[in-house]
């Protein structure tokens, strides 16, 4: 079978471009993805969710994250070469074609909207809700400076979705929690995108690290302040007590030390600041499963 570059096209040859364009070797977009899920689960079930739920959205994150990442790479398909950091990805190193890329976020959107099926009615409307923002979101980079807020719309509406889940319905305690995970996206994302913002700068594209330029410190710090707060309200509306607490005190030294690798913006001490958003999440969730046992 031929390809549209005209070379004879090979499923077992391509599919580690495929692996590729999800990310999958890079792990840290899951975690960030799951752990506020799995707040949300655990809230709706006062303890335990059930094992299909729980499996349906350990799965749906996976694909969706992935789906995520394929999508965006065919939006940045004109914009990674001139980036250090991802000019070798499989699409401007032409390892794979834009048919293939889109098909395969096709192929994983609908494999998670399967896992979505296996739910209830009111999950399975909010599935498009999901679904338009994660397709939506890497084009606004060329739009607005505030992407990182679309990102994070797209990042928290599993919260919802894995409340009704569990619960059938919408409570208002899944909306503290959506705000939550939007707060906490935008500030790890712009400090994700101050590795870029050179870059960024020179081509272009739009970010909230772009945006906020100097007082990119400050915003982030401001952000996280809000994000332990409303932890905390969280905490007082379900009567939770001092592991959970714990781990928010856990959560706010971890954005203390993130402060103090961002304090030179630089490139490489950014990104571990990045990185080290996987045990803000993890703290929470510790928290928050310690309470219920």
């Amino acid at each position: 079978m031929n390809s549209p570059t005209g070379r004879t096209y090979n499923f077992k040859t391509q599919l580690p471009y495929y692996l590729q364009l999800t990310r999958l070797d890079r792990p840290i977009g899951v975690y960030l993805l799951l752990w506020p899920t799995l707040w949300a689960l655990w809230f709706a079930a006062s303890g335990v969710p059930s094992l299909k739920v729980l499996f349906i959205f350990i799965a749906g994150v996976i694909l969706m994250r992935s789906a995520g990442c394929v999508i965006n790479d065919y939006a940045d398909r004109d914009i990674d070469g001139h980036v250090e950091r991802t000019k070798d990805r499989p699409l401007p190193a032409g390892k794979v074609t834009t048919t293939e890329t889109l098909a395969l976020f096709a192929v994983l959107c609908l494999a998670s909207f399967g896992l979505v099926l296996l739910t209830n009615t009111l999950t399975v409307y909010l599935s498009f809700g999901g679904l338009a923002l994660a397709a939506t979101y890497p084009f606004m980079k060329r739009h607005t400076y505030l992407p990182q807020v679309v990102l994070g719309a797209a990042f928290a509406w599993s919260v919802p979705m894995a409340y009704t889940a569990e619960t059938g319905e919408l409570q208002k305690q899944v909306w503290l929690l959506y705000i939550i995970t939007v707060l906490w996206t935008v500030a790890y994302d712009t400090i994700y995108a101050m590795v870029d913002r050179d870059d960024d700068i020179k081509i272009g594209v739009k970010s909230t690290a772009v945006l906020f330029g100097n007082a990119d410190r400050m915003v982030i710090a401001g952000l996280q302040t809000l994000v332990i707060l409303a932890l905390c309200m969280v905490g007082q509306q379900a009567e939770l007590g001092s592991f959970y607490f714990l781990g928010v005190v856990v959560a706010s030294t971890l954005f203390v030390y993130q402060q103090h690798l961002i304090r030179n913006r630089d490139r490489a001490e950014c990104f571990k600041a990045f990185l080290n958003n996987h045990w803000v999440g993890l703290a929470i969730f510790v928290g928050v499963v310690a309470e219920y046992v």
